[in-house]
């Protein structure tokens, strides 16, 4: 227990505690006892939330040795929503320099949305609009004038059960919707000539050692599910796949990435602590004959062909290193083919919820279809 804070470390009130040392106007939604907090300072990043309050597990992942430093590629405060442009590789990039070698030596987050603060519009009990103008050069030379808005309103049961078509009685709960806003200020329209960027929602957790990934995928399309080897091939026994449901190990001992086509992906995306019955439900905006960015870092293929939906385990680096432990789940926007003045919007809510298995496993039953068994024991029974 820390001395200076007499909340354990993990609970929601721990989290805040510490967040508040950095941020002095951190922003904590309610919505009955569930609580979400926000920070406008740290580029409008959902830090963590709770369905119990201070005393509550603390949802998110929070990078503690983070603060109070300066990484040159990087400042990974985590967060458990936070709001991100692509691509980050391809001709387009907004990652690295004009003519560089991509190579994370010269990988570069633009400062905007890793180290500057975004301003508060309008800020309530239950809702806080946060927005920001940036100027972001691509690899191809192209600045983007950018007005980006960020919403995040924490849900009432009522509105969760609504958004996902489910009861949630006998569950603890917290949710929360973001909207996502760019809108194009510069004075030339953004084409597949110039580059076109994308909106990239990153939901980072703690995993444990029997946290499984579940998403729902189209059976039906031609190619592979998903694609699987952006750090390199994932191992055998880590990843699977099971009438129409991707399955992932997220126990943040393996570094690994995954992503689904906007012809594969649906609009959502799970995870499940068994260890810690918690179930984690991302339902996010999705179009399906829009082009998504292709962020692999090279500058082979079609920078328009990419995928929409994409999971990670955090795992060692070869030097033994490691950033988290932690995992997530991510979605991206289309590309944003858009002329002067106009806007793009992409919508991810996120949705925790704890109880017995019983309740949990009629909520995913109803929302994906399967069994909660079927999750807990997939790895097993490879």
């Amino acid at each position: 227990m820390d001395k200076e804070n007499s909340l354990k470390r993990g609970t929601f009130g721990y989290d805040t505690d510490f967040l508040k040392k950095w941020d002095s106007d951190l922003i904590v939604l309610n919505s009955g006892k569930a609580s979400v907090a926000v920070s406008g300072k740290y580029q409008a990043k959902v830090f963590t939330s709770s369905v119990s309050g201070k005393e509550g597990r603390s949802m998110g992942w929070i990078n503690y040795d983070a603060f109070g430093k300066t990484d040159p590629h990087m400042n990974a405060y985590g967060g458990e929503s936070r709001f991100w442009l692509g691509p980050e590789g391809n001709a387009y990039s907004l990652f690295f320099k004009p003519g560089t070698e991509m190579k994370f030596e010269n990988w570069k987050t633009p400062p905007p949305i890793d180290n500057e603060e975004w301003s508060i519009k309008k800020k309530s009990t239950t809702s806080v609009a946060m927005e920001k103008t940036m100027e972001i050069e691509n690899y191809a030379g192209y600045k983007l004038h950018i007005h980006a808005q960020r919403d995040v309103k924490i849900l009432s049961a009522g509105q969760m059960e609504e958004l996902l078509g489910v009861q949630t009685k006998g569950v603890k709960s917290v949710g929360y919707r973001t909207k996502n806003t760019i809108t194009n200020i510069g004075d030339f329209e953004w084409t597949r000539k110039t580059g076109a960027p994308c909106i990239w929602i990153l939901d980072m957790f703690p995993p444990s050692e029997e946290t499984t990934i579940f998403i729902p995928y189209k059976k039906e399309s031609a190619g592979p599910v998903a694609t699987t080897d952006y750090f390199g091939e994932i191992p055998e026994g880590r990843i699977g796949y099971d009438k129409g449901m991707l399955f992932f190990k997220a126990d943040g001992k393996s570094r690994g990435k995954l992503g689904l086509s906007p012809d594969r992906a649906t609009k959502l995306a799970g995870s499940y602590d068994a260890q810690n019955k918690v179930l984690t439900i991302a339902l996010f905006s999705m179009e399906t004959d829009a082009a998504y960015l292709n962020q692999e870092w090279n500058l082979d293929g079609d920078p328009f062909i990419g995928d929409a939906v994409n999971a990670y385990n955090d795992g060692p680096l070869e030097d033994g290193s490691q950033m988290g432990p932690f995992y997530e789940l991510e979605s991206v926007s289309p590309a944003a083919f858009i002329k002067p003045q106009e806007s793009l919007t992409h919508d991810h809510a996120v949705f925790h919820m704890t109880g017995n298995q019983k309740e949990l496993g009629q909520i995913v039953k109803e929302v994906f279809g399967i069994t909660l068994e079927r999750i807990t024991n997939f790895f097993s029974k490879l």
